[in-house]
Order: C-alpha cells, then sequence, then structure tokens
C-alpha cells in the first residue's frame, strides 16, 4: 500500500505551508497520497480536496458562531473517513481552533497527529498547552522561542524556521522594487500597510491618511504606496481618502504588490501582524501601528503575556521598532516615528543589520525541516512511539 497522509489547511497561508510540505515529503516518498481540506496550492501538489480550504475561513466570533454548525459538520466528516481510512498519520496545519480537536481524536484512534505552526500560546492563551499536550504527536514550531514551552510541557517538538525567511532574499533589491512600481529613485517612499481585513482598513484607514498628510507637509518629495489585498479592502481605502478628502496626496494604492511595496520604501507604517516580519525580513525600518474596539483591546491587554504586539520585538526580545497603538496611535505621534527613521540613516543601517541576523535564525530550509520530523511516523516497519526529545 502506498502512504496516505490526511492533511487540513484552513487558509491560504496554509495552503502554501502544506503544498512546500507535500513536496518535500514527496521528495522522500515518491508514492504518497495526501487528501482532506486544502487550496489550489496543495491541489497543484496532487492533494485530493474533500472540501476546498476556503469553507474554514470565518471572520470574527460572530461569523465563527453563525459558521459553527457547519464547520463542525465538516470536521466530524472528516473524522470519520480518516478513522475508516486509517492514513499513516494527519498533519494539521494552522487552523487551530479546527485542527486540535481533530487532532486529538485521530490520536486516540492511534494515528500520528500532526500540528505545523505553533498556536501563539506565547502571547496569550498559554493554557492551551495542556490541551496541545493531548492533542498532538509532534508539533512543527515556527519560531526558535517556542520549542522551549512544548519541551517543558512533554510536547514532542521540532524548530522548523519560518517559510518566509527562506523565500526572501537576504539583500532585497529595492531599485529593482521600485523600477517595478515605477518609482523614482530620488524620492523618500513610505509604504502604508493598513492590513488585509477590512475591519483593519476601517480601523486605520483615516489615521493613515492623515499621517501621509503630516509626511507631505514636511518632505516634498515624498510619496506613499499603499498595497491592498482585496477590492473590498481597497474600496475601503478610497473612501477614506475621500472622507478626509485627501485625493490631492501623492498616495498610490496597489492591488496587491505588498513585498515589491515595502522593498522599495525607505519606511512602513504597518498594522501589526505577518507584515511586519516580512518588513524585518525585508531589512525595512518601519512602525507598527493598531486599533481595534475599546474593550477588545482592554481584554487583549489583559490576557498578553508579551510587553510587544510586534514580531520583530518579540522575536529579538526588546524594542527595536516602535509601537503605537490605540490612543498612542496618532497622526502626529505616527509621523513624527516615520520622520525619525528617515532623518537617521545610520540608525536605519544598524536596524538592517539586526533584521539580517534574525533573517539566518529563521532561515532553516523549513519544507525539508518539516518532512524531516513527520517522516519517521510514516515508518511502518517500527510501531508509533513518538520520541519525547525536540528535534
Amino acid at each position: 500500500m502506498s502512504t496516505r497522509i490526511a492533511m487540513v489547511a484552513g487558509e491560504a497561508s496554509g495552503d502554501l505551508l502544506a503544498s512546500h510540505l507535500i513536496r518535500a515529503i514527496r521528495q522522500k516518498v515518491p508514492d504518497a497520497e495526501f487528501y482532506g481540506i486544502g487550496g489550489p496550492k496543495m491541489q497543484a501538489e496532487g492533494f485530493n480536496a474533500l472540501w476546498p480550504c476556503e469553507r474554514l475561513a470565518v471572520h470574527g466570533y460572530v461569523d465563527a458562531l453563525k459558521r459553527y454548525r457547519e464547520l463542525s459538520g465538516i470536521r466530524k466528516m472528516l473524522l470519520r473517513r480518516i478513522k475508516r481510512d486509517r492514513p499513516d498519520a494527519f498533519i494539521g496545519v494552522d487552523a487551530p481552533d479546527f485542527n486540535l480537536w481533530l487532532e486529538g481524536r485521530v490520536r486516540a484512534a492511534g494515528i500520528p497527529a500532526i500540528h505545523f505552526v505553533s498556536p501563539s500560546i506565547w502571547a496569550w492563551r498559554g493554557g492551551r498547552i495542556k490541551e496541545i499536550a493531548r492533542s498532538v504527536s509532534h508539533m512543527l514550531c515556527l519560531f526558535p522561542f517556542e520549542p522551549a514551552l512544548y519541551e517543558k510541557a512533554g510536547v514532542p517538538v521540532s524548530y522548523v524556521g519560518h517559510p518566509l525567511a527562506d523565500v526572501f532574499p537576504l539583500l532585497p533589491d529595492r531599485n529593482a522594487a521600485r523600477e517595478r512600481l515605477n518609482l523614482s529613485e530620488h524620492r523618500r517612499v513610505v509604504a502604508l500597510l493598513p492590513g488585509s481585513r477590512q475591519s483593519e482598513v476601517r480601523n486605520l484607514a483615516a489615521t493613515y491618511i492623515a499621517t501621509a498628510r503630516i509626511l507631505a507637509e514636511r518632505h516634498s518629495d515624498i510619496c506613499f504606496v499603499v498595497p491592498l489585498a482585496t477590492r473590498e479592502t481597497r474600496l475601503l481605502f478610497a473612501e477614506a481618502l475621500h472622507a478626509e478628502q485627501a485625493e490631492e496626496l501623492p498616495i498610490r494604492m496597489l492591488f496587491g504588490h505588498a513585498v515589491d511595496a515595502m522593498t522599495a520604501a525607505d519606511v512602513v507604517l504597518v498594522a501589526s501582524g505577518t507584515a511586519s516580519l516580512e518588513a524585518a525580513l525585508l531589512k525595512r525600518p518601519m512602525v507598527i501601528s493598531y486599533r481595534i474596539g475599546k474593550w477588545q483591546y482592554r481584554l487583549m491587554k489583559r490576557m498578553a503575556y508579551q510587553p510587544w504586539v510586534g514580531l520583530p520585538n518579540i522575536l529579538s526580545n526588546e524594542t527595536v521598532v516602535p509601537e503605537l497603538l490605540q490612543d498612542a496611535a496618532t497622526p502626529e505621534a505616527l509621523a513624527d516615528a516615520l520622520d525619525a527613521w528617515l532623518n537617521d540613516a545610520e540608525a536605519c543601517s544598524r536596524l538592517a543589520e539586526r533584521f539580517t541576523e534574525l533573517h539566518l535564525t529563521l532561515r532553516q530550509n523549513t519544507a525539508e525541516r518539516a518532512a524531516a520530523a513527520v517522516l519517521p511516523y510514516l515508518d511502518r516497519s517500527s510501531e508509533w512511539k513518538p520520541s519525547r526529545q525536540a528535534v
């Protein structure tokens, strides 16, 4: 019989991660078959998608509650299929709210359950590690400080690095990025990234536009690029420009091209999230800013374990870039923080060196390391007995 692996990836980022892992496993196990819930990139690698990953996409707590019955039904149907087929392993890629429940029941049925991408237990909800310890046979971590948390809880764990660090060059070509975006090499360029979700753009667009107005008054040679992920977020930002009567500002909206925009920029204003890690890997100075509902912010701040929200600061274990959140994120304060980078080339150079060190730490050939951690669970010659030692 061929090797069979069930997988679940819940969104576009998981689809990309899982597609790389499928390819890496196939290099070692050419006859491996993969099925479950996945997206187009996984399917391009031969994955049999019983459900598309878009079915798992939820937008906030309200949407999750509305779709609970549907998602629960899909999960139970997949569990029945896995118990009947008895694949060699199950791999849940991110989507912890969906996958951990499934992994616990798969593991209880005697099938190895591997989770790829640690939930952010180091940021909040650390009590979940008890559920994780009951549910998973092996955890694959993207960040170097995560394995110690799992070792302490007795969870087999491997540090596999971050896939973005494998993809992004150590020396980004800013001139080439400016050429692709038709930006003059002589202008100051500020990239504004208000987030990929509609709620993020609603919360941040007006503040970012007001910040751009202040900077435009200070610098006659400045321009702004705003990469937006969807038509909906592009429309929201355009409406904010109109509402703020800011159509005259040198702001250019882009449909996607976030990496090019950050590479081309002298400085980046970015909502907290993966984009801040991308900016660090692109060696760009940045200011991290975020706004959410007042009560939601109070709750998350009370539950948080870290003094920072941005991945560059969390990974560096110190404040290497400014974070201006909630009421502190005024246009004046943001403009001053961005100006500090624009006016200090030496500080920008030191930050680029720091980010290069971080890049090298995260560059681990993630797909191959993840595949190496999975392969022992596929060996039928020995009974499945997961090691308690971190890889």
